[in-house]
């Protein structure tokens, strides 16, 4: 439910899977990483992990000179360096790329570095194949199991010129009609929604569901309220109570389906959420120019 206000009110109604309804549910994940220690820490900077089912978050805070390693990535992965302030290269198939700050890359499978030109925040996203880095998330426990209602993960089709480092500016002029600023590879939509100055007009909220994907939220700035409700089925055993849960920044919310959402902004100041999907969610990827690169990896078939 959107408010008519909202452009993904124009998204064309989900078609029935003719799958029975969901009747376990797994719980949202919160990861606070302004309450947590971090994962790794040297004289070069700090990083925390988090993740969903189907993906690993690597929020990083580094020094001039900090590298960054993936020595045998196995798929295509994120670099998200948010802040005009930050810079760095990464050094992929023999080849020197500039990632400049307020800007987000895609980096092929195999050996890789970053490698921070200027302090400041880089955040990686790759998937959960990445074992190596699924053991130091902090709510790494949560996913023993394979939570219920996702399917497993497959990645989308290679992108039409083949695989390279690809590099798009953050710095998107809003358009009416999109939503955000939506890019994608094979593996992931990332959606670096447009900035909120102060709260969130609580009768335009956007209270909404998935049936079969999760969805990462990622708190930049600012501080937010994540409200959840879970379905009802007949087996009250499987009832869970409503969540409002305030998650300042930085931090990641994780979203199950198919848990009725919303997102409320709460600080008076700047507010910034980065929404995650792996793999990305064909609804969006259907709306004419809304991602913003779409001509460059194809739809599923």
């Amino acid at each position: 439910m959107y408010h008519a206000t909202d452009p993904r009110a124009t998204l064309a109604p989900a078609r029935a899977s003719g799958k029975p309804p969901a009747a376990r549910f797994a719980g949202a994940e919160y990861v606070k990483f302004y309450e947590t220690m971090p994962a790794e820490s040297n004289d070069k900077g700090r990083t925390w992990y988090a993740r969903g089912q189907n993906f690993i978050l690597a929020y990083s805070d580094v020094k001039l000179g900090a590298t960054l390693v993936r020595e045998t990535q196995p798929d295509e992965y994120v670099v998200f360096i948010p802040d005009i302030s930050t810079g760095a290269t990464i050094a992929w198939d023999g080849k020197i790329t500039d990632l400049p700050g307020n800007s987000i890359s895609f980096v092929p499978a195999g050996a890789s570095t970053v490698t921070a030109t200027k302090s400041g925040r880089i955040i990686r996203l790759v998937t959960a194949k990445s074992e190596d880095l699924a053991r130091p998330c902090a709510n790494a426990e949560s996913y023993a199991k394979a939570h219920p209602n996702i399917p497993p993960f497959q990645a989308w089709p290679d992108p039409t010129e083949g695989y390279r480092v690809r590099t798009y500016s953050l710095d998107v002029p809003l358009t009416s009609g999109r939503f955000g600023r939506i890019f994608r590879c094979s593996t992931f939509m990332v959606n670096y929604l447009e900035p909120r100055h102060g709260q969130r007009d609580p009768t335009k909220m956007s209270p909404h569901h998935h049936d079969d994907f999760e969805q990462g939220s990622l708190a930049l700035e600012g501080a937010f309220v994540h409200h959840i409700r879970w379905p009802w089925t007949p087996d009250m055993t499987q009832w869970r109570n409503d969540e409002a849960e305030h998650c300042g920044a930085p931090s990641l919310a994780v979203i199950p389906p198919p848990a009725i959402h919303t997102s409320q902004s709460v600080d008076p100041g700047l507010n910034q959420l980065v929404d995650i999907f792996c793999p990305p969610r064909l609804d969006f990827s259907l709306k004419p120019g809304w991602v913003l690169n779409g001509d460059e990896y194809p739809l599923p078939r």
